[in-house]
């Protein structure tokens, strides 16, 4: 992985990242939890843009399991998405899926979700597993505690997070992968200022922010982000995981972030939920029963250019399936687009004028 800053506006910055091909950052990952993205062919995500995508270790390591996954030469081979894969380490699927667990300095013992067999992930076994996925990026195992207001649990947790991080940052890496160390601490100044300065003091090759969007209000997920910002290192991509409304996509690029992620435009999607400039269309709406427009008429998506409104909502009201795809197409198409537009204003050096341009007419909102 090579990584590159070109240009900053404000505190935006445009980078470029190196994996299987040149990614233009700031960018937004599709989530593929299952090594592919609901309701979409991976060729279908190529042809929007992405070059990035996102799946998800705990989910694929129960099912179908890292043996038959390497059995077919890695996850790429696999699911036959010809871009790069990002695996996140599984950790937050383990504190949010599994009735019972235990947490150790060792790992942390949980129950499958699927057939109540018990596992075991250590920092060691994750990395192993996404290495042998020959994922992209391999992201350490971390402990993301839901929303608290208990700073003693909070700072338990981070201990316990960068004991695993310490153990993840000496292990010998394939070529092919790139580690990524995660930030906690909850919304605590001192604790994230603690976690994000011991990890960029390790040996990562790009950090996130885990911990947001778990609770807290938006204003303390701001809050948090701005605060760790000027302890993470400038040359390394800095990510902020699971973000995904495009209003804080664009007021964290604000802040220097440089990639994003969140089932928020695919699962909105496919509850009729279609992100538009000025808010959201919900085509659940008898408004848009007899409407010929599309979805969005400054979009160039493949079902913009195709489908009306109307006939979105007889799909969506007739359970047709075909509905998820079309309106998945438009989500994630406006999403690419959305990172495009603020590409080029950090390049015009006017990202401080698009960004308050733009949150101003998402404020207005559809129903």
């Amino acid at each position: 992985m090579e990584f590159k800053c070109l240009k900053t506006s404000d505190n935006a910055r445009l980078s470029l990242l190196w994996l299987k091909d040149e990614i233009e950052l700031p960018a937004f990952m599709p989530v593929g939890t299952q090594g592919i993205v609901k309701a979409l062919l991976p060729d279908t995500l190529i042809d929007i843009g992405y070059k990035l995508m996102l799946s998800n270790t705990y989910h694929l390591y129960l099912r179908p399991g890292v043996e038959i996954i390497e059995a077919f030469g890695g996850l790429h081979k696999f699911t036959n998405f010809k871009g790069s894969i990002l695996t996140d380490s599984g950790g937050f699927q383990v504190f949010s899926l599994s009735d019972l667990r235990k947490v150790t300095q060792e790992g942390v013992v949980f129950k499958s979700h699927i057939d109540g067999s018990y596992h075991l992930f250590t920092p060691e076994k994750v990395l192993d597993i996404q290495f042998r996925f020959k994922s992209d990026i391999a992201m350490v195992l971390d402990e993301c505690p839901a929303y608290s207001l208990d700073k003693s649990f909070v700072e338990k947790s981070l201990n316990i997070t960068l004991n695993w991080a310490k153990r993840s940052s000496v292990i010998k890496r394939p070529p092919h992968t790139a580690v990524f160390g995660i930030v906690q601490g909850g919304v605590f100044e001192d604790l994230r200022k603690k976690s994000a300065l011991e990890i960029a003091g390790m040996d990562f090759d790009g950090i996130a922010i885990g911990g947001l969007s778990v609770g807290e209000s938006t204003q303390e997920m701001y809050d948090t982000v701005a605060s760790v910002m000027q302890y993470l290192p400038e040359d390394k991509p800095r990510y902020a995981m699971g973000v995904g409304r495009p209003e804080d996509i664009v007021r964290l690029v604000g802040f220097g972030v440089d990639m994003f992620d969140c089932v928020m435009p695919t699962r909105n999607a496919r509850n009729g939920y279609l992100f538009t400039d000025f808010g959201n269309i919900n085509i659940k709406n008898a408004a848009y029963a007899k409407d010929e427009s599309p979805i969005d008429e400054n979009c160039d998506c493949y079902t913009c250019k195709n489908y009306s409104r109307a006939f979105l909502r007889h799909l969506y009201k007739s359970k047709e399936l075909s509905f998820y795809t079309l309106a998945t197409i438009h989500n994630l198409s406006y999403y690419y687009n959305l990172m495009q537009r603020i590409g080029q204003a950090i390049k015009n050096n006017s990202f401080a004028e698009f960004s308050k341009s733009f949150l101003d007419k998402r404020k207005y909102g559809y129903s």
